[in-house]
């Protein structure tokens, strides 16, 4: 989809024409040369740069690294081509820029100095090396840009004449030799490449007025061709180059491969701005259709209400007049960046001619810094967004309710950001998000749950922002799933992976549209299925002393007359007792979840898991504190602890009065002995009966607080012990909770 420069317009022309200008003197480039940075400038005003900082003059050929015309391509009359007569080159010449070293010095004598060109494009100060400008390339297919910009618009274009006609009938060229390096009118041509002679076989080109070399050669190596690519420091090599040990360990590549590349590169670089700028046009022009549509509605309703609107009218034009001038500058500085993208025309433009660039070598040399520039503007155009809603809705007014109460009429207001209620929502078989809107907020008729899964994410925290917006974590991009048209404060998400974590975020909408996103909050998942099964009151419970809920989700233990008798009785101690609940289902097999609640008042509590038939052989057991069987300090139950080779049939967490025991020999645990933690609000456990593990988590932010190891041969059951007062509440379905709202 090339154009050609002859079609394009004026606007698009002079755009192109700034990407040819040289930097220094804001002219047309004059042999470029291409400096470390991947920008170019004019040789001589690089020279006058360097002249100025101090630096010594530099030495120049006149034509920076091009093969020099030996005696058997030289024309028999070049020695006649008038020398130029710019005031630059004379001044530059008189400053002695183009002279070499001091007479009776050696060039070794004194300590190379390293030069530092201040570039203007990039504004850094770039290190030339020990050759100084001797060093730059010269951008060879800028200056085949140049040259065919210049013949096509005509920009100071005078006629090339012919080199060997003799004045004053000289004739205009029409042939141009690349290897005599001289233009020739058609009987001049004939006569200096006669039939049969080695210069009948050059290479003829159309008159140009600067003459490029076939093939870019190696600054150092001279008589050797371009032929690698350095990824590493992105340079192009020779084949002796290419052996140094400065180049040990880099990524190289052929010309050829790397030609390929950078093309293919800049080719989907170049199609994805112009697939996008039909997108941004039509973009703006909705803008601007909304601010029209939006005026014509404002001044309808001025003009229906102008009866009744007589002594509020003032107070009302100032209000719109200030709204009005908001939306204008918010607009205008969109139509700003509007224009902004369209001065990626030029650059465009020059990317096609670049990419006619048939010599590989040439071309990577010239290609860097359009790909450079090329990721930049696509990244902008990534980034562009619109700064006003072009429905403008927010500025409609409910003209039924304030023609009956015109003092209080005012445009409608979106409804503020949601503040997300941490407390209540959580994560379990399902996904609960809770939230409310601030106190001055406008109400809002329904609202949109956005979520998404952060990739590779663990350890979620409360209040934590997603600073990558709509992306993935490490930059992964992610659509955001929606559920929209929520009534309500509150909604539930299922269908969700295990072990993740979700990021989620709620907006309200009303009559003036959508408003601000609240803040997105971090959710963990379980990390296996939720394990739902109520408390069995069948076997093991004294309800003297244990009472379970409605629903067998909840218990509370209270010391019963018993106690308070063996208390007053006993002068030193006295015996306390222990009552057993378990779940009504039994895990035979896989991963399974759940999490409870223990009161902090509780006095001990221990929360686990053990072998159905051991509870029961446990339980009909007479257990006091004395009992070698069961000490409440190890943190869980060791009665197979003398049998080392196989797991205890029973693991326990013990925990009360506000703190939990973490036993000594937890994962997590380095010290020598037990360690106590705060108790979590939500204590979650976590069973793989194949491994016989079991890890107990703070279920709020699902960090691993303690893993033991269990008997798994036989049936296993979740199983709770209270010793003395305390209660637990087991943590229930959301989906059940949710039904029960």
């Amino acid at each position: 989809h090339f154009f050609n420069l002859d079609s394009i317009g004026v606007e698009l022309k002079n755009s192109i024409k700034r990407e040819l200008h040289c930097p220094v003197c804001e002219e047309m480039v004059k042999q470029p040369i291409v400096l470390p940075c991947m920008h170019s400038v004019c040789v001589l005003c690089a020279a006058e740069v360097l002249v100025q900082r101090g630096y010594p003059p530099p030495e120049l050929p006149a034509e920076p690294k091009t093969p020099t015309s030996s005696p058997i391509t030289r024309s028999p009359r070049q020695t006649r081509r008038p020398p130029p007569k710019t005031d630059r080159l004379d001044r530059v010449i008189r400053t002695g820029l183009l002279c070499g070293t001091h007479p009776g010095r050696r060039r070794k004598d004194t300590p190379p100095v390293i030069m530092l060109f201040p570039c203007p494009t990039c504004g850094k100060d770039v290190e030339l090396g020990e050759r100084g400008l001797a060093d730059c390339l010269r951008n060879l297919t800028l200056e085949r840009i140049v040259e065919r910009y210049r013949h096509t618009v005509s920009l100071g274009s005078m006629a090339v004449m012919c080199q060997f006609c003799k004045p004053p009938q000289a004739l205009e060229a029409t042939k141009g030799c690349a290897d005599c390096r001289s233009n020739f009118c058609n009987e001049c041509f004939k006569l200096y490449h006669p039939w049969g002679t080695p210069r009948a076989q050059h290479e003829h080109i159309l008159p140009t007025h600067s003459f490029r070399p076939k093939v870019l050669v190696c600054v150092e190596h001279e008589q050797e061709r371009l032929q690698f690519y350095c990824r590493s420091c992105q340079r192009l090599l020779c084949p002796l180059c290419k052996l140094r040990r400065a180049h040990s360990g880099h990524k190289i590549m052929p010309i050829a491969l790397a030609y390929q590349t950078l093309k293919e590169k800049i080719t989907k670089e170049m199609n994805y701005v112009f697939a996008n700028q039909d997108s941004v046009q039509a973009q703006i022009t909705q803008v601007e259709s909304g601010i029209a549509q939006t005026e014509e509605q404002l001044n309808q309703c001025v003009s229906e209400l102008r009866s009744v609107l007589a002594e509020r009218q003032g107070a009302l034009a100032m209000l719109l007049e200030g709204a009005r001038a908001q939306r204008a500058g918010a607009l205008n500085a969109q139509l700003s960046e509007k224009q902004s993208l369209l001065e990626n025309a030029g650059l465009l433009t020059y990317t096609q001619e670049l990419l006619k660039e048939t010599d590989q070598s040439c071309f990577v040399q010239a290609a860097r810094v359009t790909h450079n520039r090329l990721v930049k503007a696509i990244e902008n155009q990534q980034h562009f967004s619109l700064s006003a809603d072009p429905s403008f809705r927010h500025f409609q007014m409910d003209v039924s309710r304030e023609l009956k109460a015109l003092s209080s009429m005012d445009f409608i207001q979106a409804p503020l950001a949601p503040v997300i209620d941490t407390q209540k929502t959580l994560a379990y078989d399902q996904l609960y998000l809770c939230w409310r809107l601030p106190q001055d907020s406008a109400p809002a008729w329904h609202y949109s749950v956005e979520y998404l899964r952060k990739v590779g994410g663990a350890g979620a925290l409360w209040g934590r922002v997603l600073s990558e917006g709509s992306s993935g974590s490490n930059g992964t991009h992610c659509s955001w799933q929606r559920l929209d048209d929520v009534g309500g404060t509150s909604a539930v998400i299922d269908k969700l992976e295990m072990d993740s974590v979700y990021v989620l975020r709620v907006r309200g909408c009303n009559k003036a549209g959508f408003g601000e996103y609240s803040e997105e909050v971090y959710l963990h998942t379980p990390p296996a299925t939720v394990l739902s099964f109520c408390l069995d009151s069948r076997w093991g419970l004294h309800a003297e002393r244990v009472a379970l809920g409605k629903g067998q989700t909840y218990a509370r233990s209270v010391p019963g007359m018993t106690l308070l008798q063996a208390a007053d009785r006993a002068l030193t101690s006295c015996h306390l007792t222990s009552d057993l609940l378990v779940a009504d289902v039994s895990i035979t097999q896989g991963r399974h979840y759940w999490a409870c609640s223990v009161e902090p008042g509780s006095y001990l509590v221990k929360v686990g898991v053990g072998v159905e038939a051991k509870l029961q052989e446990w339980f009909h057991l007479p257990q006091d504190m004395a009992s070698p069987r069961y000490d409440p300090d190890s943190g869980h139950d060791s009665g197979a602890e003398d049998t080392q080779d196989c797991p205890p049939p029973f693991c326990f967490l013990t925990m009360g009065m506000g703190k939990i025991l973490l036993p000594k020999c937890g994962a997590s645990n380095t010290s020598t002995g037990p360690l106590t933690a705060p108790l979590p609000p939500r204590l979650g456990l976590c069973l793989d009966f194949e491994k016989g593990r079991l890890t107990f988590y703070d279920a709020h932010s699902l960090r691993v607080l303690w893993e033991g190891t269990v008997d798994c041969s036989a049936p296993v059951c979740p199983a709770f012990c209270f010793i003395g007062g305390g209660a637990l509440q087991l943590q229930e379905l959301i989906a059940n909770l949710f039904q029960h709202c």
